[in-house]
């Protein structure tokens, strides 16, 4: 997906019904789904917005999931973490569906990625939706996702802050975290936010290091 979120330049078909788009089974596997909206639009690029009408009470986990994904690549973790961070404080103050600002909502992935992304990780991901199923918890009501969406704000500051080493451990946990809240699956959220507050205590103890060697250096020159 390097590369390929971008303005809407109008190639994006109008969205269906936010209600649900024809032929998506919310039931259905993450893949599938992914796969499912992306051919409910017929136009080259399918803006952030139609994608969070289409995915209706996934849209949240599945706006995280696709925008963690690039995000582990090397030069784009700032691009993505500022979307991440509007979703993650929405979360944790309570939204049940993202309310995306225009500027973001405009935001537009090709088409054609959107469906290598779902082909090229069904594999794993319907290893994974083995063990994924709904299981309600803590982590599944709404207090829980409120601490899940500040979680999600937190990962997206590591991200944009420039760190060595520090975007991997904090999004690979928040990737879990995501698959678990489509799911509605509180053990896998639970491990999802394990994993995720040690990648952050990682990435935050890098970047603490990182600033006082900087002002070491700084002492040391001045």
């Amino acid at each position: 997906m390097h590369g390929t979120i971008g303005p809407d330049t109008g190639a994006t078909a109008a969205a269906p019904d936010a209600a649900h788009v024809s032929g998506v089974d919310d039931s259905a596997p993450i893949s599938r789904i992914v796969a499912q909206v992306a051919a409910a639009f017929p136009g080259e690029r399918i803006s952030l917005g139609d994608m969070a009408t289409a995915f209706g009470e996934r849209a949240f986990g599945m706006l995280l999931l696709l925008l963690l994904l690039p995000g582990l690549l090397p030069g784009m973790a700032s691009v993505f973490g500022m979307p991440l961070l509007i979703l993650g404080i929405q979360m944790g103050l309570g939204f049940r569906k993202p309310k995306l600002p225009g500027i973001l909502a405009r935001q537009t992935i090709k088409r054609a990625d959107l469906l290598r992304l779902a082909s090229a990780s069904s594999k794993g991901l319907s290893r994974i939706e083995r063990y994924v199923r709904p299981r309600a918890g803590f982590w599944t009501r709404p207090y829980g996702e409120r601490i899940i969406g500040w979680l999600t704000a937190y990962v997206a500051l590591m991200l944009i802050l420039p760190g060595p080493g520090t975007n991997g451990p904090p999004a690979f946990g928040n990737i879990v975290m995501a698959l678990g809240v489509i799911e509605q699956d509180n053990r896998t959220i639970g491990w999802g936010v394990g994993l995720t507050l040690l990648g952050c205590a990682f990435a935050t103890v890098v970047l603490g290091l990182v600033v006082w060697l900087g002002v070491e250096a700084f002492s040391y020159l001045f």
